[in-house]
């Protein structure tokens, strides 16, 4: 609520030199001192109402719902500026009175009037100079709730696609406490969201994290596990012919100008383990063999030639004799068998899975049966592979294959595994699972990955896999479910313990089947059983070992959870901390720590179900979903937080949360410095994230937000159009303002510029040529010189031509309303009810055109006024058809007439014409608009009359510093109204 405003006085009214009216142009104008506001209005300005406002906007059915007979006093029109805004722009723009009224006031009457009212929201903006206006506490919009949610969890999950849409303000934002109210139904919806999100929780063995899809049954934390040790695996670059190329870039580093490299820069160079380089570059050139593998390869190096591109095919042929060497030496791993006990029970599967870990370093013999025709050496190498005759020649060939093999193993890891225990011919080519352990019907996944860790990895990548591996049984409890369904399958599928009444003490389906005893006991009878059946020595082992690493792993996990139980807590209360982007009150975070307690002790939760629990209490807190600005002692005009400054920023630029940066400056207490919000402004539009102010700001500027949702286009008439399309439309204003804004552009650019973004989706739709990109655009790229296909800037970019089209016409009248009412900032009221509706179908026109059945329209006086302000700026985009493409006749097939006369005078063709007018006529129109959007947009609210200040302020900078976007944004967050809050008293009873 805004604060009371004070009587107009006499003395208030020397402030300002305040002009006099007079009511006829025949009047003579006395020489006196300028007289008080309110006299003025009793004078001049009630009487200009009576003659010529009140017949239409009078108490009894005013047009336009505007009833300006209240207004008896000159306080009285202070208290509502906004409406007496709207006065002033129709005076402005001469069209009110309308043309058709009897009685026209004169140009100085008219003058004199616009001038009073100045005059009136100067003195208001001067005696309020300072008053930071009412920002009331507001929930969240849906896109500050998803990009919160987003950069709380790491992931965008985007909670609020089942709500409604956000009503806007006056301004046009749906930032602002004016429209975002919360009702019963949207609580719901607010609490279904918290859920959904919390569903996504991932209790780790250091604290939380979240996942891109729900984690709440198996399966799902199978997936998030595999994934992270998969991702781990992929990152790893394990290409011989890799190395082999910086291996020989190490040694031709002076000819490539890098005399000084070293093998770990070059290795970091190519994003190579630089460890394993190092033993390369040893086996290439110490050490010199005569005789073997590494003796071929050695020759195979030093024929290297001197050019990279030709050393390259080298390398890869190396690279090729090594894998094809490394298959002929792979030893084959027979079954484990033994009677009355099935192949592919889990511990000979697993006893398996180990003889190839234990094989894929060793070497295991076979070298006098090489197949060296296979390997395609030549010369020197094919001579040093070549088997020896003697057996002490061959005793020496077969022992240079232990260090090939210790040096280059059979796989650095195994990311897939079929079933293991049967043929690959027999397992109809089945490639497996990611990770598994190679079971039929049976949970299982089996870490083989020595190689890698042994010969790549440095101590921090060997400890970050050991703890991706460690969360993977913590998050998804696989030896649990792994010993689960062994006994299943021993009993359902082998028979083994089917009807024998020695293992009826455990089931699958018993929560204490993993206990010590039961655990203990099975073993001890399953052993018992094996030996009766003369099972081998080496199947008894196999099953005692695999016992042992149930028991191990199973309660190794049960262990971790019981000992991460209070880490969860405490990462309760840092997600809170975060959620409420400001430090928790001790209060706070006992509470947090105690709701989790009340619904372990008292509602009988799991410890997981109490975390998620006590998650979604955290996201239904109003300090979360509300922006609050606290409030400090006492009322009036108090300068905000520096939290509450990190927020108020963060969601100006980035429409989300604080980062850490922002937050650190606020625990430092630097925040509220000038100098330091002008700094992280900058920071902040640098950002990736500025995609947030990019589409909340310039998509509700600009009225293409919901575009993606736009089902206008009769896709019959327009095949082209399609979902892609219609992206792409959506994106191109979002990427054209980033670039804007993160290269610190002039703001004139969005109207003048040459260049624009496509894809090759759009660039098809404009005519354009394919444009070339690289894997960090998307596919998409920057065309400098689009005014060749007509476009260029905001103006002619189809998402704007379509969504101002009913579908199968265009439409001057919302095209032309578009740029005065989006770009320039005109206010013109709706239109009456009783007006006719224009053909659907361009084709359906008769012999009119759309130029021609429009100028019919206008001919009634009751719609001229309004018309003459915007059609004329819609016929200049007559060369773009209904969904923004280029043409030149219409969809009935008459030619297109692009030519306008526009308003305020001044004749322009197409869309460059209308640019050149609007630079010409209307530049200070368009950047007084941007500011004024922009500023409301920051704040949070519509703009009062001190805000006038801060605009002004707004454009000096624009002027002083090249019109650059930057300067708008620092000079909003240093000005008082963002940097302060009004703290309204206490009201009396």
């Amino acid at each position: 609520m805004m604060r009371t405003i004070f009587p107009l006085t006499a003395a208030s009214g020397l402030v300002l030199a305040v002009i006099g009216l007079r009511t006829t142009a025949d009047e003579p104008r006395p020489e006196r001192s300028p007289a008080p506001i309110e006299v003025r209005f009793r004078e001049s300005v009630r009487p200009f109402l009576e003659t010529h406002c009140l017949g239409c906007h009078g108490n009894e059915k005013p047009k336009g719902d505007l009833d300006l007979s209240g207004f008896a006093t000159a306080e009285s029109v202070a208290k509502d500026l906004p409406r007496w805004a709207l006065v002033l722009e129709q005076l402005e723009a001469g069209t009110m009175p309308p043309a058709k009224a009897k009685r026209q006031p004169t140009a100085e009457t008219r003058a004199e009037l616009i001038a009073w009212i100045g005059a009136v929201r100067k003195l208001e903006a001067a005696r309020n100079a300072g008053d930071p206006g009412p920002v009331a506490a507001r929930r969240l919009s849906n896109a500050e709730y998803d990009h919160t949610i987003r950069d709380l969890t790491g992931f965008d999950l985007q909670p609020t696609k089942e709500f409604p849409v956000d009503p806007a303000n006056e301004a046009g934002f749906d930032n602002s406490a004016e429209s975002l109210a919360m009702s019963p139904a949207l609580l719901k919806k607010y609490l279904q969201a918290a859920r959904d999100v919390a569903d996504h929780l991932v209790l780790t063995p250091d604290g939380l994290a979240f996942a891109p899809h729900s984690m709440l049954a198996d399966t799902d934390r199978d997936k998030y596990c595999v994934n992270a040790v998969i991702n781990f695996y992929k990152r790893q670059k394990t290409d011989y012919a890799d190395y082999f190329l910086a291996a020989w870039r190490f040694q031709h580093r002076a000819s490539l100008g890098k005399p000084n490299a070293s093998l770990e820069t070059l290795a970091a160079e190519a994003g190579l383990s630089s460890k394993y380089l190092v033993t390369i570059w040893a086996v290439l050139t110490e050490r010199p063999e005569e005789v073997g593998p590494i003796a071929a390869l050695q020759a195979m190096w030093r024929a290297l030639p001197e050019s990279e591109n030709v050393a390259r095919a080298g390398c890869e042929r190396m690279r090729d004799f090594v894998v094809g060497l490394r298959r002929q030496l792979t030893p084959e791993v027979k079954n484990l068998t033994a009677r009355g006990i099935d192949s592919g029970t889990q511990p000979f599967v697993l006893w398996k899975n180990r003889q190839f870990v234990a094989n894929r370093m060793r070497y295991a013999g076979g070298a006098s049966k090489l197949h060296t025709s296979e390997l395609a050496l030549e010369g020197a190498a094919a001579k040093a592979l070549s088997i020896p005759g003697s057996p002490e020649d061959l005793k020496r060939y077969e022992a240079t294959f232990d260090r090939f093999c210790k040096t280059f193993p059979d796989a650095f890891f195994v990311s897939e595994r079929a079933r293991v225990y049967l043929d690959p011919k027999n397992d109809n080519g089945n490639a497996g699972r990611l990770l598994s352990a190679g079971f039929h019907s049976m949970t299982g996944y089996f870490r083989d990955d020595g190689p890698l860790y042994e010969l790549m990895l440095d101590e921090n990548e060997r400890r970050e896999l050991d703890r991706l591996w460690r969360a993977f049984d913590f998050i998804t409890g696989a030896p649990m479910r792994q010993y689960s369904s062994y006994l299943w399958y021993e009993r359902a599928e082998t028979g083994f313990m089917k009807g024998d009444e020695a293992f009826d003490f455990v089931r699958a389906e018993d929560k204490d089947a993993a206990s010590e005893a039961k655990l203990g006991r099975l073993a001890d009878v399953y052993l018992a059983k094996t030996r009766r059946l003369k099972a081998s020595d080496q199947a008894v082992t196999a099953i005692q070992d695999q016992f042992k690493i149930f028991a191990e792993t199973i309660h190794r996990v049960e262990r971790d959870r019981r000992e991460a139980e209070p880490r969860h807590v405490e990462a309760l209360q840092a997600f809170a901390e975060r959620a409420y982007r400001r430090p928790l009150t001790n209060d706070e975070r006992q509470g947090v720590a105690a709701f989790y307690r009340v619904l372990r002790a008292e509602d009988g939760l799991s410890h997981e179900d109490a975390v998620r629990d006590t998650v979604v209490s955290v996201l239904m807190s109003p300090h979360f979903c509300y922006r609050v600005d606290l409030p400090g002692a006492g009322a009036g005009v108090q300068p905000l937080s520096d939290y509450d400054l990190a927020s108020r920023l963060s969601y100006f630029l980035w429409a989300s949360m604080p980062d850490q940066e922002l937050l650190s400056h606020a625990a430092a207490g630097d925040l509220h410095r000038p100098e330091t919000l002008a700094a992280q402004a900058r920071r902040m539009l640098r950002d990736d994230r500025v995609r947030g102010l990019a589409t909340e700001f310039g998509g509700n500027w600009l009225d293409f937000r919901r575009f993606e949702e736009h089902n206008s286009v009769d896709r019959g008439r327009f095949p082209t159009f399609d979902d892609e399309l219609r992206r792409s439309l959506f994106e191109e204003p979002i990427r054209f303002f980033v670039d804007l804004v993160r290269n610190d552009r002039p703001v004139i650019e969005f109207l003048d510029a040459k260049h624009t973004f496509v894809n090759p989706a759009l660039a098809r739709h404009y005519g354009m040529p394919a444009p070339a990109s690289d894997a960090r655009s998307d596919g998409w790229a920057r065309v400098d010189d689009a005014t060749r296909y007509g476009r260029g800037g905001l103006l002619p970019m189809a998402v704007f031509l379509t969504k101002n089209s009913p579908g199968l016409r265009t439409s001057p009248v919302k095209r032309g309303y578009w740029v005065v009412r989006r770009l320039l900032g005109e206010n013109i009221p709706p239109p009456p009810a009783n007006v006719p509706d224009l053909p659907d179908d361009e084709a359906k026109l008769g012999d009119r055109t759309l130029r021609e059945t429009l100028a019919r329209h206008r001919d009634d006086k009751a719609c001229a006024g309004c018309h003459e302000r915007f059609d004329s700026v819609g016929l200049a985009f007559e060369g773009y058809g209904p969904v923004g493409e280029a043409r030149e006749k219409d969809l009935g097939g008459r030619p297109v007439d692009t030519h306008a006369t526009f308003p305020r005078g001044g004749e322009g063709v197409g869309f460059e014409g209308l640019r050149a007018y609007v630079l010409a006529q209307r530049r200070e129109e368009f950047v007084e608009n941007l500011c004024r959007k922009l500023l409301a947009y920051a704040l949070g609210r519509s703009l009062i009359p001190s805000d006038d200040v801060t605009i002004d302020a707004m454009r000096k900078r624009l002027a002083d510093d090249g019109g650059r976007f930057g300067g708008l944004v620092e000079t909003i967050v240093t000005s008082p109204q963002f940097r302060n809050k009004r703290i309204e008293g206490a009201k009396a009873e």
